[in-house]
């Protein structure tokens, strides 16, 4: 088992959740392979997560035992596959505390639950007859900010563009925070929506959200929480955060890739036009028009990723058997770990907040005037995986002057071991480019 000791300065609780990480990591296979003739480090948890066996097996045994479509059979086969499917649907909408498991849209990613919301405000302004909270046009206002990943930048981008709407941002501050202090005039009464990131995938900021959700509910507008970063790594209740949707993505949480979630509030989806047309979203077709299923069936158009959601059901089950507070606590341990190691490399400069507090398990940095290219592959070489690049978030990387980081990012089964060969291999990136 590894032993994180708890930092200085870093808050002590009575019931300290834990966990055996030794134990999980045995549950993933691919974490006993070598990189290059070195073992294995796998430090891109925030790009994608591992698979355990518990999820492999489930997905193997969904297409070997139960493999057909859902919602159209009265066969055994069909109804068996409509049942896990469904199954899982029950066991998300648990796990964020959802009112309801008809809350919960399976898509594939958490960039199409994103673009379902967008794309049902553009296709509510062409109908005089639409909610009107989902009408947008000249003189309203989408509000992000400038650490959103792409998939929360563009969508709200072509959205403006098809409507004549104005996109506006709250920026970042040089601590990598969110900038609140013109929240009463950037939120205003012309804001139809705000779509923040919960948990920056570059700056590992986690955004507290209570006042912007305050001012949100005091001019009427509407609120998406991206929790693509967060849902993965802390127990999620979004009865608790008061947000209108929330989004997240399951190849982030141990389930495999094509499987991701838009939850939304049962009246804001009854009042949400479709977004994409088909089989299995109608209630009645004919040639002369068509009407649509109440949701989540209306915004799941054609065969679903069925397999995919049964193995995020599983993933689901091995998080919540594990612990999110648990699995929160260990990458607290492990970031205010990882932060004081790399405090001790040269020319190294963190972006985003260098303390463990308001922020997660994901840690970007440039190395003096190396190259994040470089540097990511010398690591490489030594079995360390990490990602370089704008990591999706290009304008975060334009806020601080650098084309490009090098980003580190844990999880439940990350141990200290892994980031002292971080840390070791940039004294070796050091020494090649010296």
């Amino acid at each position: 088992m590894t032993t994180i000791a708890i930092p200085p300065g870093m808050p002590q609780y009575g019931d300290v959740p834990s966990y055996d990480v030794a134990a999980v990591r045995a549950d993933f296979p691919i974490l006993d392979r070598t990189v290059n003739g070195h073992p294995l480090v796998y430090l891109d948890s925030a790009n994608t997560s591992h698979k355990p066996r518990q999820v492999l097996d489930v997905l193997r045994e969904h297409y070997e035992w139960r493999n057909a479509n859902v919602s159209r059979s009265v066969h055994t086969l069909g109804t068996e596959a409509t049942e896990a499917y469904e199954g899982a649907r029950a066991k998300v909408a648990a796990f964020i505390n959802a009112p309801s498991p008809d809350e919960v849209v399976f898509t594939k990613n958490s960039t199409e639950a994103i673009n379902i919301v967008a794309y049902a405000f553009s296709n509510a302004s062409l109908r005089p007859d639409a909610d009107p909270r989902f009408r947008l046009g000249p003189g309203d206002e989408v509000v992000i900010s400038e650490m959103e990943h792409h998939s929360n930048i563009v969508p709200w981008q072509l959205l403006c563009e098809r409507t004549g709407a104005t996109l506006r941002w709250f920026p970042v501050t040089d601590h990598g925070r969110l900038d609140e202090s013109g929240l009463t005039d950037l939120v205003n009464e012309r804001t139809k929506i705000v779509s923040l990131v919960h948990m920056s995938n570059i700056l590992g900021t986690v955004n507290a959200t209570s006042r912007i959700t305050q001012r949100v509910r005091e001019v009427g507008a509407l609120l998406l929480l991206d929790c693509s970063q967060s849902v993965p790594h802390m127990p999620m209740d979004v009865v608790d955060y008061d947000a209108d949707f929330i989004v997240f993505t399951g190849h982030k949480m141990c389930a495999p890739s094509g499987i991701g979630v838009l939850w939304g509030r049962t009246e804001l989806l009854a009042a949400m036009p479709p977004v994409l047309g088909g089989g299995s979203m109608i209630e009645t077709v004919a040639m002369s028009g068509s009407t649509f299923a109440p949701p989540p069936t209306r915004f799941e158009a054609g065969t679903p990723p069925i397999a995919e959601a049964v193995a995020l059901g599983a993933a689901v089950d091995y998080l919540s058997g594990v612990g999110m507070r648990a699995i929160q606590w260990h990458e607290k341990q492990l970031t205010a770990y990882a932060l004081d190691a790399l405090a001790t490399v040269p020319e190294l400069r963190i972006f985003g907040p260098n303390v463990p507090v308001g922020r997660g398990g994901t840690i970007s940095f440039a190395l003096g005037d190396i190259h994040p290219h470089d540097v990511g592959q010398v690591l490489d070489s030594l079995g360390v995986q990490v990602r370089v690049g704008h990591h999706c978030a290009r304008p975060v990387c334009t806020r601080f002057g650098v084309p490009a980081t090098t980003r580190a990012s844990f999880y439940l089964y990350t141990t200290t071991e892994e980031i002292d060969a971080l840390v070791a291999g940039l004294e070796q990136v050091r020494k090649v480019f010296a």
